[in-house]
């Protein structure tokens, strides 16, 4: 170690062009980082849902839910698997082993129930398939309302659909509150009487000329082209003049018998905002996007859509996980700035001004270092990251305060700037590399945790794994090469100034005075140290509150369900 450091301070420029590589590229990675609100953490949980309309919660246990789950028990890797049955519903919830592959699950699960399905009634609707996925849930979301029509909203919405999914970071953005679109053919049965026609021969008429016939292609000499029967009936005008009886040279249309009107299908759910009727939009990002970026995206296609539509269509975003994900990096950015502040202050009350630039140097280098590993590493800045990263802000310090403060001190004893700070940092490598492991070593563990809170707290110890890693090469070998290039004389008078033999004054002297008494002493006061461990225990005992999986916060949203 002693060699690596002194062949360092022999190419000073090249160590502190790399610093100023490592701030440059570190700031470029912090900016170009993928950024979330939650970490992206595969729930080991599927749902399997099948709709059969009108049957009894009864009946759905006995036809849907029991021929899927006979299927669905031999899965490899299931913990758990527990069913639902509604009116016109059956659902399946799976619950795997924690660290399974959910792409291997789902495949697996969508072969037992393609293997299930001719066990079910054949009215049954095709089983889905969801898997629970935290990072696909909607990150946004946008309410269309106003006072106009139903049709003008779901057009406008569908419109809009189209526009944020050609968005490349955005997955998909779901309508809701709309209803499909449908024919209505209202019978008159005296008119179907007057022309001697049942029912079904209106039904099988409509039926008969709204197919797809494929056509095939005919070769020449010239290339091949396809043929195209036209069969659908897309428009109303199309069914209105569609033929059902001919007889004596005359035609029978539908229009004759019936009335054909546009409309949509009875509404299976409702969206409403602020008590108003609403269309909304719930825009999922792809993983792995930036929240941040994707946001400020979709919110300009929606203001740039926003001018060709009517005055009376209004629109509101709701629910912008970016927000809080923004307000998240802020406030990091907040206490970084507020934490090299309060470390140069008190670093420079103790030690002085350049001591204390070199330090608050530190801060922001082995940050950005940091965040350089996570990036390489593909992970994303999100809400556990950010913990990790206020956490560390602490604890990154104390090595180049501990090797600033000695390369002072053999300053003051007469050792020139470079010799100084190159013996301080060999001096105190190893006990500063102990040190930083040792606070790893309480973190370390928890990348180990099982389950998926493990999955969802191995960010905090990675990222301090990371962060004071950093703080090492920094203060090791960029902090001391920086410290014989720009430091200078310590300042006279202070703690920093002393020098062996001279008695020691202030705290520092208040402090050897208390030690030296107590020294003579040591077994009472190893005594009272274990007393004062076994009453803080005690004490917790007898007056803790216990203990609690999360705290007790201020919630900022509220869901009400009523069944």
């Amino acid at each position: 170690m002693n060699s690596v450091l002194a062949a360092a301070f022999t190419r000073p420029r090249t160590i502190l062009v790399g610093l100023f590589a490592i701030l440059v590229a570190g700031a470029m990675s912090y900016s170009s980082i993928s950024k979330e609100a939650e970490p992206d953490v595969s729930f080991p949980t599927i749902y399997v849902s099948m709709v059969h309309q009108g049957i009894s919660p009864e009946d759905a246990v006995r036809l849907l839910i029991k021929p899927m789950e006979q299927e669905l028990r031999s899965l490899e890797g299931l913990k758990e698997m527990t069913s639902t049955a509604a009116e016109g519903y059956g659902s399946i919830k799976l619950e795997f082993e924690s660290g399974f592959d959910p792409d291997d699950a789902v495949d697996d699960v969508r072969v037992r129930v393609d293997m299930a399905k001719p066990e079910l009634p054949d009215e049954t609707e095709e089983p889905t398939v969801q898997e629970v996925n935290i990072a696909l849930l909607p990150m946004m979301v946008v309410n269309l309302y106003g006072d106009v029509s139903e049709r003008t909203l779901v057009t406008i919405a569908r419109d809009l659909k189209d526009r944020l999914e050609s968005i490349t970071e955005v997955l998909e953005a779901d309508v809701g509150g709309d209803r499909d679109e449908m024919i209505e053919i209202n019978i008159d049965p005296v008119r179907l009487e007057t022309y001697g026609l049942s029912l079904q021969q209106v039904i099988n008429a409509v039926q008969r000329n709204n197919q797809l016939v494929p056509a095939g292609a005919v070769s020449s000499g010239s290339g091949r082209f396809s043929l195209k029967v036209p069969g659908i009936i897309d428009t109303v005008d199309k069914l209105l003049n569609l033929a059902i009886k001919e007889a004596d040279n005359e035609v029978v249309k539908v229009s004759d018998v019936a009335t054909v009107r546009r409309t949509y299908l009875d509404p299976e759910g409702y969206a409403r905002l602020n008590g108003k009727p609403t269309v909304a939009l719930e825009v999922s990002k792809r993983l792995g996007a930036n929240i941040i970026e994707t946001s400020e995206k979709v919110r300009n296609v929606v203001e740039q859509a926003s001018q060709l539509w009517p005055n009376a269509v209004q629109y509101e975003i709701s629910q912008d996980k970016s927000v809080n994900t923004q307000n998240n990096l802020n406030d990091l950015q907040n206490n970084v700035l507020s934490g090299v502040l309060l470390v140069m202050i008190v670093v420079v009350a103790f030690l002085g001004l350049r001591a204390g630039t070199l330090v608050g140097i530190s801060i922001p280098g082995s940050f950005l270092l940091g965040i350089m590993v996570i990036g390489a590493m593909d992970y994303t800045i999100n809400m556990v990251v950010l913990f990790g990263l206020i956490l560390a802000l602490g604890l990154l310090v104390d090595s180049t305060i501990i090797i600033v403060e000695l390369a002072d001190r053999y300053q003051a004893e007469g050792q020139k700037r470079t010799s100084a700070y190159m013996h301080a940092a060999q001096r105190m490598a190893w006990p500063v590399i102990a040190s930083t492991c040792t606070t790893l070593a309480a973190f370390v563990p928890l990348i180990f945790w099982p389950g998926v809170m493990g999955e969802f707290m191995s960010y905090l110890p990675i990222t301090l794994v990371c962060v004071l890693t950093s703080s090492l090469f920094m203060a090791l070998l960029f902090i001391p090469n920086l410290g014989a290039v720009i430091g200078g004389t310590p300042p006279s008078g202070g703690v920093s100034a002393w020098r062996p033999g001279e008695p020691l004054v202030g705290w520092t002297g208040r402090y050897i005075a208390f030690l030296q008494r107590m020294l003579p002493h040591a077994g009472k006061v190893l005594i009272f140290a274990i007393a004062a461990l076994i009453g803080t225990f005690a004490l917790y005992g007898a007056v803790g509150k216990g203990v609690e999986f999360f705290p007790e916060v201020d919630m900022d949203n509220a869901v009400v369900k009523v069944h």
